[in-house]
């Protein structure tokens, strides 16, 4: 039976390191929003206990999964387990977003109503109606010299190439050569963005705005932010003069 056929089954996966008091909540608005729409929890053995609480909520209801894993591994590598746990169960459409609030699942309905003509939909910080809270300026033009570097090296044809709330259509990324990922850290978003633009995937953005966590301490890592840049500069400039393959 294809997408066509029947409604699409979709997953929202919560990549989580000590969320605990963040995730019932968000489970709930999930729910809220897209009832359809099964969960899956990502835990990194938050010693928080994070992961035992979400597995108290999955034992009560059959649309919420756990996958643990024994430690702190990395944002990419959660997303892309992710998307191997929803093409080995026959899903149609991934979200990945953050486990925070953050991203609010306000905007869930909206992105996958746009999934009729894309292949990969982005709730972009950057087009009109879009924007965040509380950001310092000088965080904000940070981000924007980014996505603007992004924008050039790669031409991906998106304002916010660096933002996590995505959802993607499964059958395209069978042929984004998603194992050839080499980055791990806040370049991930990026450089899966730039493996989907050259599988054909049609890109497209709604807007959101983007918030503060509710609960719990930030997880934003200097040296890892330096490491990405680099990451990001190297990969860019070859794709740049077409010496990626």
């Amino acid at each position: 039976m294809t997408e066509s056929q029947t409604s699409p089954r979709t997953l929202v996966a919560l990549a989580t390191y000590n969320e605990r008091d963040n995730l019932e909540p968000l489970v709930r608005e999930i729910q809220n929003a897209l009832p359809a729409a099964d969960i899956l929890v990502i835990d990194d053995n938050s010693p928080d206990g994070t992961g035992q609480r979400a597995d108290e909520l999955a034992g009560t209801d059959p649309r919420i999964h756990v996958l643990h894993r024994p430690g702190k591994l990395g944002l990419g590598t959660a997303i892309l387990a992710g998307i191997r746990f929803a093409q080995d169960h026959a899903y149609d459409f991934h979200f990945s977003m953050d486990a925070d609030f953050s991203h609010h699942p306000r905007y869930l309905p909206a992105m996958l109503a746009g999934m009729q003509n894309r292949d990969v939909m982005i709730g972009s910080r950057y087009v009109p109606g879009g924007g965040v809270v509380n950001w310092p300026i000088s965080r904000q033009l940070m981000s924007r010299s980014v996505n603007m570097m992004v924008r050039l090296l790669f031409r991906i044809p998106a304002k916010d190439t660096s933002g996590g709330y995505r959802c993607y259509r499964l059958a395209k990324l069978k042929n984004a050569e998603l194992s050839k990922i080499m980055s791990r850290g806040y370049s991930f978003q990026q450089e899966m963005l730039y493996r989907c633009r050259k599988a054909g995937c049609r890109i497209g953005e709604i807007p959101i705005i983007f918030e503060n966590r509710r609960a719990g301490a930030s997880k934003v890592n200097p040296r890892e932010a330096f490491r990405s840049m680099g990451m990001l500069l190297w990969l860019g400039l070859r794709a740049f003069i077409g010496a990626d393959s």
